[in-house]
């Protein structure tokens, strides 16, 4: 663990705002939202928006002979399996310290959180990575988050929708497209072409299709992954 570009905490900003009064807990509605008994991606999302969290921050010793050795703070990062960093966040100090009982807690709204992780390289936030129900914030999401705007899974996103919509707009022979949560993917669209056409027309459409999404600013920030499908209307 430790600060993304090894540079001390000294000297480094994480304005914490006036949390008077503020004894630790979670927020009440975050925790509904992560106990529902259905999960609601946006609801967690909204709740987590509006919510206090705890970002840790940890000593880590310089370069000093041990006799003489000193410790300045690091803000934390993880690196996951596939090496996605994220920044570990808490909803209060009792999660915070079931996963370091030993890091100093800066309190702080989810934008400024969010704020942050993007900063230090993140594409994800992580909230309460030891429990006791861990959520990940997506990428999508930690950039809404960060930017100050709602947050609506990509299948539900006007402005993702509405990009789909102009990269079909000049292929004639596309009659219709879906979106929907996708299997490997955040999002699957699903392209309905007309009945009869040849598989040759069918790539160089989907591939037309393809190149115009992955050159849309909209859906390179609003969808972490995509799949393709071709159907015959």
């Amino acid at each position: 663990m430790g600060d993304s570009a090894g540079t001390p905490w000294t000297g480094r900003t994480l304005p914490a705002g006036d949390f008077a009064g503020d004894d630790g807990a979670a927020d009440p509605r975050l925790t509904t939202a992560l106990t529902a008994d259905v999960a609601d991606d946006q609801a967690v999302v909204r709740a987590i928006s509006s919510a206090r969290l705890l970002v840790p921050i940890v000593a880590v010793h310089g370069d000093q002979p041990s006799s003489e050795q000193a410790s300045d703070m690091a803000l934390v990062t993880l690196t996951g399996p596939d090496g996605k960093r994220a920044l570990p966040v808490f909803s209060s100090i009792a999660t915070l310290a079931a996963w370091d009982a030993t890091a100093r807690p800066v309190p702080v709204q989810a934008g400024r959180a969010a704020v942050s992780a993007v900063a230090e390289g993140c594409d994800l936030m992580v909230l309460d990575p030891a429990g006791p129900v861990t959520y990940v914030v997506s990428r999508p999401a930690l950039w809404a988050l960060g930017a100050g705007r709602d947050w609506r899974p990509a299948h539900e996103d006007d402005e993702v929708l509405a990009a789909i919509e102009g990269a079909v707009a000049t292929e004639p022979d596309v009659v219709t497209f879906g979106a929907v949560p996708g299997q490997s993917a955040q999002l699957q669209v699903t392209l309905m072409v007309r009945e009869g056409l040849a598989a040759e027309p069918v790539r160089a459409v989907a591939q037309r299709v393809a190149d115009a999404l992955q050159a849309s600013d909209v859906v390179r920030e609003r969808v972490d992954g995509l799949e393709l499908r071709v159907q015959t209307a």
